[in-house]
């Protein structure tokens, strides 16, 4: 519990770490905040254009959701990667909890992911709108799953950012295996694809371990509750799996407690 009043002691620190983190990010771009949504508008839109076929016909809002949470896992992926070496002068100089450093590098980017997700409710409703369909009554439930969420891009930002100390090589792993997790990912295609497949190649196991990937957990459950028609894949192996990145949160978390404090030797 010490390291939980060590943080609360030093909320200030904290929140000034997070409004930076959002002024840098935007600092000197015209459109600002606006390109934490055209971005993934671009990619829902150049995925309808070019690679349709391969969805399928997903429908547009499912594409939608599935972009914008993606997007939220990759930057914290991307930011929390170096959000200690970023740092080195603060970590050698100052002393704080270090995990204030991940700490701040999540929420900014949680931040960003509230704001966008205004932008995505609006479009999704009017599409739906344009079907006689509105939003489930299920939404009402997103902030906990949004919780869940980020809680596992924590874990991810506590786990690279403390690895990348030490391994300075792991940045350039971590690039090409995020792009790999993205198409392994349904953020551009539904998990019907995935039950296509498991069935025309008879792998009954293929959708169960599809779900050990807690981005197909957490972008379906989010269609689940925005969606009228969705539903999520509820079963006891899912159920399992949905643990997983809170035992992950936990590792992560005693591997960064553990290594930090030979964090100021390696700059």
């Amino acid at each position: 519990m010490s390291v939980f009043a060590d943080i609360l002691d030093r909320r200030e620190l904290l929140y000034n770490l997070v409004v930076r983190n959002l002024k840098s990010r935007y600092k000197d771009s015209v459109l600002g905040f606006l390109w934490s949504i055209i971005t993934p508008l671009f990619m829902a839109l150049i995925y309808l254009v070019f690679l349709r076929i391969l969805a399928r016909g997903i429908p547009m809002e499912e594409i939608l959701i599935g972009v914008f949470a993606w997007q939220f896992t990759a930057q914290c992926v991307g930011n929390g990667l170096t959000t200690i070496t970023d740092n080195s002068n603060l970590v050698k100089k100052v002393y704080f909890p270090r995990i204030i450093l991940p700490l701040a590098t999540t929420f900014s980017n949680l931040v960003t992911f509230l704001l966008s997700l205004v932008v995505q409710f609006a479009l999704v409703a009017i599409i739906l709108a344009f079907r006689g369909q509105h939003l489930s009554a299920a939404v009402l439930a997103v902030p906990l799953l949004i919780v869940y969420h980020t809680l596992f891009c924590l874990a991810l930002t506590l786990f690279l950012s403390c690895l990348n100390v030490y391994f300075r090589d792991i940045e350039h792993l971590v690039n090409v295996l995020t792009t790999a997790w993205f198409f392994l990912s349904p953020a551009m295609y539904s998990m019907a694809l995935v039950h296509d497949l498991a069935a025309r190649y008879a792998l009954p196991a293929l959708s169960s371990l599809y779900m050990l990937n807690p981005m197909a957990i957490i972008i379906t459950g989010y269609r689940a509750l925005i969606l009228p028609d969705a539903s999520f894949p509820w079963s006891p192996s899912v159920l399992a799996a949905g643990a997983l990145p809170i035992l992950f949160l936990i590792a992560a978390y005693i591997l960064f407690q553990k290594l930090q404090r030979s964090f100021s030797d390696f700059f």
